[in-house]
């Protein structure tokens, strides 16, 4: 999956559109990460088929939350989960489309377990943490304000326990730091960013027209 700040990175982007509160947008956007600080498979947060599956089956989603997509905290699951997609789809498989093997920035492939190209990567997404966060403007006051729990009915995550993805959320930003990066950098993420948000972009236009 891309990283929460890739996530938010995108929702900002999109929301120049959209005009939303941003902070319930950026809740939003990282509460289907919640499941892995539950202990749970993302099987349910993120509309997978199954649990080996990547791709958030978004079909599902729009079938039950269509109608819901005025809501910021609706409208930003639906763009980390479409951001997923797109992450899986698209991304991810020109670093690594195997779990034997990971293409370093030098061009050069590496063999190593899974483990390990899973350690890589997010190696990078600390890394690309604080030039992001810089280079988007992104406003993270959610993540250090008393949080306002949104009156909202969503079954596929405990809504009452959304403090703790933003707590967590919070130490992430905390301990981020510029470091030597592997597989990726912001030069390679930045088009990423923008085709998530003319895709999505586009994509909801027609559904909130």
């Amino acid at each position: 999956m891309a990283s929460a700040v890739i996530h938010l990175a995108v929702a900002k982007e999109i929301n120049k559109n959209l005009n939303m509160n941003e902070k319930e947008l950026f809740l939003g956007t990282i509460a289907p990460d919640i499941s892995k600080h539950l202990g749970e498979t993302k099987v349910k947060s993120h509309f997978l088929t199954n649990k080996d599956s990547d791709l958030p089956n978004l079909e599902a989603f729009l079938k039950k939350y269509e109608k819901k997509l005025d809501s910021p905290f609706i409208m930003g699951y639906y763009i980390h989960l479409f951001t997923d997609y797109l992450w899986f789809k698209y991304f991810i498989r020109e670093i690594s489309n195997s779990n034997d093997y990971i293409k370093l920035l030098s061009g050069e492939t590496l063999k190593c377990s899974a483990e390990e190209i899973t350690r890589l990567i997010y190696n990078d997404y600390t890394n690309l943490n604080v030039l992001l966060i810089d280079e988007y403007n992104l406003d993270l006051s959610l993540f250090y304000e008393e949080l306002r729990t949104p009156n909202i009915d969503f079954d596929e995550i405990p809504i009452d326990k959304l403090q703790i993805i933003v707590d967590k959320m919070g130490i992430i930003i905390e301990n981020s730091k510029k470091s030597f990066a592997y597989s990726f950098d912001i030069d390679n993420i930045k088009p990423f960013i923008k085709l998530c948000t003319d895709i999505i972009s586009e994509d909801i236009k027609m559904r909130l027209n």
